[in-house]
């Protein structure tokens, strides 16, 4: 894809390069998204992946687009779920699912960044916890049933996410009793279905 698809119309006179920002196509060519997302649930998918791996205010900053990163979340999640819906209506019997991601933000809390200055951190504690609950609000504002964190090598930062996902509680939508909890380097997910059922 070229630097205008990633730009579309919206995006056009943005100050620098927007080509490599992926989750930014869920608001500059949503039917690249869309057509993804159904491909998936063509395949056989229960559950597919919002497009936000890069979502956070964290991540965005690359590209000068921290204020954008709760609409990117939420759009995507509403991508997703629109997808979703559609596939469960047409085989009842088998609903589709839509994971709201959290990816790894470009950032470290538990290794120096600095080889030179192994105490040196380039992200806090309570700028991760911030980052991913405005990510995970959004997610679950957008219809996500799950919040996956994923490809964390970084205990601290995924301690950072869960943290995160557990301040969203009350933002409408109400995560299952069960937590998936992680184990060793295993991570899960909470569900967030009304009736308490979990999904993994």
């Amino acid at each position: 894809m070229s630097e205008d698809d990633f730009r579309g119309e919206r995006f056009a006179d943005w100050p620098c390069d927007l080509k490599g920002n992926n989750d930014l196509l869920v608001l500059s060519k949503p039917s690249v998204i869309i057509d993804i997302h159904n491909a998936y649930f063509e395949a056989g998918a229960d559950i597919v992946e919002t497009n936000t791996f890069n979502s956070t205010t964290i991540a965005m900053a690359d590209y000068q687009m921290e204020s954008l990163s709760a609409e990117i979340n939420f759009e995507a999640a509403k991508l997703a779920r629109a997808c979703a819906d559609e596939w469960t209506a047409r085989t009842p019997d088998k609903p589709r699912y839509v994971a709201g991601v959290l990816g790894p933000t470009n950032r470290t809390a538990s290794i120096s960044p600095d080889v030179n200055d192994p105490a040196f951190r380039n992200i806090t504690f309570d700028q991760l916890v911030v980052a991913y609950r405005e990510s995970t609000r959004a997610l679950v504002e957008g219809g996500s049933d799950l919040i996956l964190i994923e490809t964390v090598f970084d205990t601290q930062r995924q301690g950072r996410g869960l943290r995160g996902e557990r301040g969203v509680r009350g933002a409408g939508r109400r995560p299952a009793d069960h937590d998936f909890r992680y184990h060793h380097r295993c991570l899960g997910a909470h569900a967030f279905r009304p009736d308490n059922r979990s999904v993994l």
